[in-house]
């Protein structure tokens, strides 16, 4: 059970966060829900990429015949990190911006006084 508990994890992240994106009203949730769904995607790909007793691949001195962990998810997830930390504070400021114009983050109200 333990050895599954990453995958666990990230399905619990990714479903909180699609829970916050469908149910709640609030902008700052919703930054909260994508923000969820990133760390879970994230998780998720740092975890396919590891194997048991494998070294670093930067670990030049490693004996013949020793496994190695995968690069490429990690090199994804530094990527991925990036961006999220982009798409977090472009939602942020957009969300300060509609509060700024409407005087409210509930979605509902920010609807209703568009028209």
């Amino acid at each position: 059970m333990i050895g599954n508990f990453p995958y666990i994890a990230a399905i619990i992240f990714i479903g909180l966060g699609i829970y916050t994106l469908m149910f709640k009203k609030n902008l700052i949730k919703i930054a909260i829900g994508v923000v969820l769904i990133q760390n879970g995607v994230n998780l998720f790909l740092i975890t396919l990429g590891y194997i048991k007793g494998a070294v670093a691949p930067i670990y030049t001195y490693a004996p013949p015949g020793q496994a190695m962990v995968l690069p490429t998810p990690q090199a994804l997830t530094l990527t991925s990190i990036v961006i999220g930390v982009a798409t977090t504070a472009l939602i942020l400021s957009v969300a300060m911006m509609i509060y700024k114009h409407y005087g409210t983050l509930d979605i509902d109200q920010v609807r209703r006084l568009k028209g």
